[in-house]
């Protein structure tokens, strides 16, 4: 099969013919219809992430937003049946036995593989998966538009979920990329007030299009203040990689709120703990 494969960290992918993957017990074989390419997937690739660095599989075929039907199925797996639709997130693997898989946390399960990391991922025709790992998808969304809810999707549906977001509530986005636009368009199918900051008007239009309610450019105005002139913000949401982001985001909560972290800043940002322990404002964070 033809593959895009790294081998070695910082090099282009090269194109290449690969032997093709085969299912063995509780595995399946997915012919790929849609690979999302993920922002991870490239600072994996350029050697970016030094937590990922030592655990990163060489040669690797990268990709973990994979989409398509079932091609083969292995020993002992059930429920699947070939020419099913189906998607594979991040997650290869967990073991479903230890204390975070037990409590629903099994995202920290120490023993899991990663899809583009650990284990090949879908920059392929064909991708191995475990079946406990991999969901069917419903048929009225295509393979282009399921892919990347497979990573970015989750990844702000379970931060909106951490968040305890509720209908009527104000939530706020920051930066409409990949993550922030779905982030909108899910937080207003919970009947949520939605405010999106960005620095451009093109993402700013972008949100608008999604849904939001109120648009904020950060470039030209004091963020927080335009924010707080709506009554502050029960949730805030940064799928922004920036410093001044998270800083501005802090400052846009009403008291009691929430700060959600999905966009991982390179440096650390500074925190009040006068402002966190006055407005008794929580902090929670979503790896996938």
């Amino acid at each position: 099969m033809r593959a895009a494969v790294l081998h070695a960290l910082a090099a282009p992918l090269s194109v290449e013919e690969v032997a093709a993957p085969e299912a063995g017990a509780g595995e399946v074989v997915i012919k790929v219809a849609a690979c999302g390419v993920c922002h991870s997937d490239l600072h994996l690739v350029r050697g970016e992430w030094d937590l990922l660095k030592p655990i990163t599989k060489l040669p690797l075929i990268p990709g973990h937003e994979v989409a398509g039907t079932i091609a083969a199925i292995g020993h002992g797996v059930e429920g699947f049946a070939i020419g099913d639709r189906v998607g594979v997130p991040w997650l290869h693997y967990t073991c479903g036995e230890c204390e975070y898989c037990l409590a629903g946390r099994e995202t920290l399960c120490p023993k899991q593989q990663v899809t583009g990391c650990t284990v090949d991922g879908g920059f392929a025709e064909f991708l191995k998966a475990k079946a406990s790992h991999t969901a069917k998808l419903p048929d009225n969304l295509t393979f282009s538009e399921a892919a990347p809810l497979l990573c970015a999707g989750l990844t702000v549906h379970r931060a909106l979920n951490d968040s305890s977001v509720v209908a009527g509530q104000r939530v706020a986005i920051f930066g409409i990329g990949g993550l922030g636009h779905l982030a909108v368009q899910l937080a207003k199918a919970r009947g949520a007030e939605v405010i999106a900051v960005d620095v451009t008007d093109d993402k700013l239009e972008l949100a608008r299009e999604c849904g939001a309610n109120h648009t904020v450019n950060a470039a030209a105005t004091q963020a927080y203040k335009e924010i707080k002139k709506l009554g502050g913000a029960h949730v805030v949401m940064v799928t922004s990689g920036s410093k001044a982001a998270y800083e501005t985001a802090l400052r846009s909560l009403r008291k009691g709120g929430t700060l959600s972290i999905v966009g991982m800043a390179p440096e650390p940002i500074s925190l009040s703990t006068v402002a966190m322990v006055s407005g008794e404002y929580r902090i929670v964070a979503s790896a996938v």
